[in-house]
């Protein structure tokens, strides 16, 4: 049974890396001719090599959301090849029963999960911080959109509202708006920065060219006056840390499962809609597993009779019916959020869904048999 198991997972293992390789080589292709007009515009500050660079350090993130699919068909691939060989007919007379074949398949899935979850939760998130800091060094600074990345926390009974412009390569943040708001949500004082930058401690910003205006209120709450004060340097004591502006900055997807987390709780202290969020959480935690699901959906291929030649149709099937798990995924993450379901079980239904109709056209085939 261990030489049954070491040709399965070999050949599965050499299809699934040579997909593999097939996608990521048109990602490149793809991406670099979108990085070129980028070239075309500033090729002093952003030649060639750094746009090549950046579709490189861009390519740990494409492998993270293409492992599933290409898990799917070379192991469709490979299951369909076994059966029209008749292959796989004689390992079930050799003792190559439904659960061992399960677990089998199983067993190899798991190894793409770790790998999974390793690529996005660690080697992703900083391929793409490197891949952001190339950029940013040929087109000078980070953007966050057309008003900025905004972020909020409460500090005793005021609320504190944060707008960053910019960031550059360096992680300086520029043009900063710092707005305090008393518990009545009235303005009371505004702080702006040319720059800054997060202490070493992580527990405050170090303001630099700063002017800051504290509102004073009469009796009956109106704005009597605003005294202003003009600094070189000043240090704003704040709980937002530099992995929150990063968190504010990147897209949710491209996050560590860990980041997300720590995010979440930061909205949900702050009285914020975290719900975006949370299903991405959730999301990251459950998208490791999709290569189980995949792995199972293939396995009863090679419960199927083929004549020669209708091969191609069938793998083509598969390989429709795993986008569409993708597809689903991503409708029920946008249902999610606007119907306001439950995280969890959001990120979770398409991997159920697709688990037990895989399960269950595996045991009809068996018992068909």
């Amino acid at each position: 049974m261990k030489t049954i198991r070491r040709m399965v997972h070999r050949e599965v293992l050499a299809a699934v890396a040579l997909v593999t390789l097939g996608f990521l080589a048109l990602f490149f292709f793809f991406d670099l001719i979108d990085e070129l007009r980028s070239v075309a515009r500033m090729p002093d500050t952003y030649p060639l090599s750094q746009a090549v660079l950046y579709v490189l350090l861009g390519m740990p993130t494409h492998l993270y959301e293409l492992l599933p699919i290409t898990v799917l068909i070379g192991t469709i691939f490979v299951m369909a090849r076994f059966a029209q060989s008749s292959e796989f007919t004689i390992l079930r007379t050799s003792g190559l029963g439904p659960g061992r074949a399960l677990s089998m398949l199983l067993l190899l899935g798991s190894v793409f999960v770790v790998l999974t979850f390793a690529l996005g939760d660690y080697v992703a998130p900083a391929s793409d911080r490197a891949a952001q800091v190339v950029k940013s060094k040929g087109l000078a600074r980070l953007t966050t959109g057309g008003t900025g990345a905004w972020l909020k926390e409460r500090q005793g009974e005021d609320s504190v509202a944060v707008n960053i412009r910019s960031i550059r390569s360096d992680g300086l943040m520029e043009d900063v708006r710092i707005y305090r708001f008393d518990r009545e949500s009235r303005l009371a004082s505004r702080v702006l920065a040319q720059s800054a930058t997060v202490a070493p401690q992580g527990d405050a910003w170090v303001l630099r060219q700063v002017q800051s205006d504290t509102f004073v209120r009469g009796a009956g709450g109106e704005t009597q006056r605003a005294e202003r004060l003009e600094l070189t340097e000043l240090r704003w004591a704040t709980g937002i840390t530099a992995d929150m502006v990063s968190a504010a900055v990147l897209q949710p997807d491209r996050m560590a499962t860990v980041d997300l987390f720590q995010y979440v709780r930061h909205l949900e202290a702050n009285g914020q809609s975290a719900q975006r969020y949370e299903i991405e959480f959730w999301r990251k935690v459950f998208y490791p597993l999709s290569c189980l699901v995949m792995v199972v959906l293939a396995l009863p291929f090679a419960y199927l009779h083929f004549r020669a030649g209708s091969t191609t149709g069938y793998v083509f099937g598969g390989v429709m019916a795993g986008i569409s798990f993708f597809l689903l995924n991503n409708v029920f993450g946008f249902a999610g959020t606007l119907q306001n379901w439950s995280p969890w079980l959001t990120a979770a239904a398409p991997g159920l869904i697709y688990s037990i109709a895989s399960l269950a056209a595996f045991g009809w085939l068996v018992l068909r048999r």
